[in-house]
C-alpha cells in the first residue's frame, strides 16, 4: 500500500517545472492563490514543486479530490490538543484524504498543563496506526489559553516534548515532525532538538527567521485559497523538488 500512495503521488497533478512560478502577485499556480498575498521580494514560496495544506474543523466540508486536482500534495490533520481533546473534523478528514489519494498525517496541539507522556497516550488513542501515514507532528508555539496561562522554561518544554516525541515516534515507527512559530522558536531555543522541522514564516524565506535551521515544510500563509476548501486555508511548501519528495516518503511514510 506504501508504495502505490508514493506512486500515486509522484503522478499527482501539482504543476510541473517547480510548480508555482515566479509572478508579480500569488496564485502563479492558476489553482492556488492568496487572499492577502504578501510582497516576498526575491525569495517566495511559489518556485517550490510540492505544496501542501494543513486543516482543522474550522475548515468545514472539503471536497478533497477538488483539492487533490489543484496541486495539493499532501494534508496535516489537527487531531487532538492537550490530554483530552480532539477535532471533531479529524476522523472524517482522514478517512476523505486517503479515498482522494492525498497522503496525510495527524498533528497535535501541545499544551503546557498536561505532561508529555499525558498527551502522547491521547493522540495514539485517537490516531490510527496506519501503512502509508506521514510523521505525526507536535504543534510547539505559545498559546493564550485562560485554562493554562503557565509557561515552562525552555528546558522543561524540550524535556516534556521529548518524551512526547519518543513515545509517539516508538508507535508509529516514525519521530514526530516539529511545527513551531518564529517567537516559540526563538524564546526557546529549539534547533537543539532531534527532529524534521514544520516552520511557520509569513512574512520572510525561513532562512531570515531561523538562520541556519533545517527545515522539510515551509508555512508560508494562512489566508490561501484552494478549490474545495471555502475560505482561507494555510499553504506549505516541502522544501525539495518532486523526486527528493518521492524519496522523502519512501522514507518517513509509517510501515
Amino acid at each position: 500500500m506504501g508504495l502505490m500512495l508514493v506512486l500515486a503521488v509522484a503522478c499527482a497533478r501539482t504543476p510541473e517545472r517547480g510548480g508555482y512560478r515566479a509572478a508579480p502577485g500569488p496564485g502563479a499556480n492558476p489553482q492556488l492563490g492568496d487572499s492577502a498575498p504578501h510582497d516576498w521580494g526575491g525569495r517566495h514560496p511559489y518556485g517550490h514543486a510540492v505544496h501542501g495544506i494543513d486543516v482543522s474543523r474550522w475548515q468545514g466540508d472539503i471536497d478533497w479530490n477538488r483539492v487533490r486536482n489543484a496541486g495539493i500534495s499532501f494534508a496535516f490533520i489537527k487531531a487532538t490538543e492537550g490530554g483530552d481533546h480532539y477535532d471533531p473534523s479529524f476522523h472524517r478528514y482522514w478517512r476523505e484524504a486517503a479515498a482522494a489519494r492525498i497522503p496525510r498525517g495527524a498533528y497535535h496541539y501541545y499544551y503546557f498543563c498536561r505532561s508529555g507522556a499525558e498527551q502522547a497516550r491521547w493522540f495514539i488513542q485517537q490516531v490510527p496506526r496506519e501503512i502509508g501515514s506521514l510523521p505525526p507532528v507536535i504543534d510547539l508555539e505559545w498559546t493564550h489559553s485562560k485554562t493554562c496561562p503557565y509557561r515552562p522554561s525552555p528546558a522543561e518544554i524540550k524535556r516534556q516534548a521529548s518524551v512526547f516525541m519518543d513515545i509517539v515516534g516508538r508507535h508509529y515507527g516514525q519521530r514526530p515532525i516539529i511545527y513551531t512559530t518564529v517567537d516559540f522558536y526563538r524564546d526557546n531555543r529549539l534547533g537543539d532538538m532531534r527532529a524534521e522541522f514544520w516552520l511557520r514564516s509569513v512574512a520572510n524565506h525561513p532562512s531570515v527567521p531561523y538562520p541556519g535551521q533545517r527545515w522539510a515544510f515551509w508555512q508560508y500563509t494562512g489566508t490561501g485559497i484552494v478549490p474545495g476548501i471555502r475560505g482561507n486555508t494555510d499553504l506549505n511548501a516541502f522544501a525539495g523538488s518532486r523526486a527528493d519528495w518521492v524519496r522523502w516518503l519512501q522514507t518517513r511514510l509509517t510501515r
